[in-house]
């Protein structure tokens, strides 16, 4: 064991050897002063070299992003809280952009728009680390959107499908299951190899921590990423939050897997951009929003495609979700974004009110991709579902007055129900396709139409172990199969059919009354 004075000396050694080898040279150092800082944002003077979107450095260590440079003072975004920031305080210009760690390291995690980890673990070890702002693929590097990317809700998959690389919009009411939606399609993926990413803008920290909780119970969150930026959070970190997300996911677009990005949501984030934007005093257009609020939104959702063979050949799936005002998809938001998306599932508030979950009006929503991305398997039986349901509901608009309605008119009605029974699911349930081409010929064959409402549910209650017990290659199929061929359609049909006599037997089946125990009961 060394002696004090043996470990000075040695200290005394390694301090002499770095200063022999230390390369002194002159440097350059920006250095401003505060002018004045609140809510956010901070208005810097003195530095005349920095560049728009530069990272500034304040004394007690909270990082600003310059993004309103005029003649003598710098409008700055605080990414952190004030704290100590007062006027006078020293800022330094950095000549660096904001960067996010990426890698393998960050699945799992929890963390905020600057990769600081939020989940009270240890940093992850990133492979490097990224620019949040970077241009979005080329025309030549992309490549058509053709692989479909399953939801687990039956309405979506079979009449709204979705594909890799496709933007899609969720909008509707506050409270009306966008979020829901949204988690469904991430658990989904637990059964894929679809990377999922979760950015929270503006959200409450409960709100988030249900939706963590839900992935961690029912999905595979060893795959999953949850970027936060909550409403207590900096304007400027529920800003950078998106962005941060969407240089994560295309880390791993690069290495050739396909992402999911949710983002919830880009009302809130539209709302915070106004609020940095209005502090630093910025013109004002149309409900108070700045005139490139439509630019931030496009420069970040066009970052989504399919990249070429080429290019390694990943994905980025955006799904970002927009809040609605009773209703009102005509509004300045919701407008801007649908004309930015490639399709919108809408959630209308009367169906859900009606207890009719997922709330997806199939008239007001749409997928501009379309059967291009559907599975083949199930796209041979969804193909006339969207107009038989379509018909359904305009004809019971009539019967609710009471109209006579012959035996053909109330046949469409009653398989209508059927259709709308079925295609209605618990939440945290999604169903994996085998179950779902299983629905869609039983309603396609009019399997169902011999049951009640109430027998259909216990039809769908059932029908899983069901087909495992008498047809499990149906459960077995994926994306990848070919249609059912006629030999098989009537094999399933028949297990189907097996399924509704047994449930209808059941219900049919008087339940035994138990004897009297008592006097009274007796009389």
């Amino acid at each position: 064991m060394s002696t004090p004075v043996e470990r000075l000396r040695e200290w005394a050694q390694r301090s002499r050897h770095r200063l022999e080898t230390l390369e002194l040279a002159p440097r350059i150092e920006h250095i401003g002063r505060v002018v004045r800082v609140g809510d956010g944002i901070a208005v810097v003077r003195g530095l005349p070299a920095t560049r728009l979107d530069e990272l500034l450095l304040f004394d007690n260590g909270v990082r600003g992003l310059a993004v309103d440079l005029a003649e003598e003072e710098i409008g700055c975004v605080l990414l952190g809280e004030t704290g100590t920031i007062a006027a006078d305080s020293l800022v330094k210009g950095t000549a660096e952009v904001v960067r996010v760690p990426v890698g393998d390291a960050l699945l799992g995690r929890v963390v905020d728009a600057l990769g600081v980890p939020l989940d009270g673990r240890e940093p992850p070890e990133p492979v490097e680390y990224w620019p949040v702002e970077r241009p979005a693929p080329a025309i030549v590097d992309r490549a058509l959107v053709t692989q479909p990317l399953g939801t687990g809700l039956l309405v979506v998959d079979a009449m709204i499908p979705l594909g890799r690389g496709q933007r899609e919009l969720i909008i509707g009411d506050r409270g009306t299951g966008k979020t829901a939606v949204a988690v469904d399609a991430i658990l989904n993926q637990r059964s894929s190899d679809v990377l999922c990413i979760y950015a929270a803008v503006g959200q409450k920290a409960s709100s988030v921590a249900r939706v963590i909780e839900a992935v961690r119970h029912h999905g595979a969150p060893e795959r999953c990423l949850f970027v936060v930026g909550n409403a207590d959070a900096a304007p400027g970190l529920q800003w950078l939050a998106p962005y941060a997300a969407c240089a994560m996911g295309e880390y791993f677009m690069s290495q050739g897997h396909d992402v999911l990005l949710v983002i919830d949501d880009l009302t809130k984030h539209a709302a915070a951009y106004r609020q940095v934007s209005l502090l630093l005093r910025r013109a004002p257009g149309r409900e108070a929003y700045p005139g490139d609020i439509f630019y931030i939104h496009s420069r970040l959702l066009e970052r989504s495609a399919k990249l070429s063979p080429e290019r390694g050949g990943g994905s980025l799936t955006a799904l970002p979700i927009a809040e609605t005002q009773a209703g009102n998809i005509s509004a300045y938001i919701p407008t801007n974004l649908i004309s930015i998306t490639d399709g919108q599932i809408y959630l209308d508030p009367h169906l859900f009110y009606e207890d009719l979950k997922p709330a997806v009006d199939v008239g007001k929503s749409v997928s501009r991709v379309g059967g291009k991305t559907q599975a083949v398997a199930l796209r041979s039986l969804a193909e006339n579902l969207r107009l038989e349901y379509a018909q359904f509901l305009e004809l019971e608009v009539f019967t609710r007055f009471g109209t006579m309605v012959d035996a053909r008119t109330r046949s469409i009605i009653e398989h209508g129900r059927r259709i709308r029974a079925v295609l209605g699911q618990p939440q945290l349930a999604p169903l994996t396709l085998g179950l779902q081409i299983a629905l869609l010929c039983a309603l396609g064959d009019r399997v169902l139409d011999s049951l009640t409402i109430e027998q259909v549910g216990s039809f769908r209650l059932r029908l899983e172990s069901w087909l495992e017990e008498h047809s499990p290659k149906i459960l077995s199929l994926d994306e990848r199969m070919p249609p059912l061929t006629d030999d098989e359609r009537l094999q399933l049909k028949e297990v189907l059919t097996r399924l509704a006599d047994d449930i209808r037997a059941a219900h049919a089946t008087p339940t035994p009354s138990a004897p009297p125990t008592s006097a009274s009961e007796v009389a």
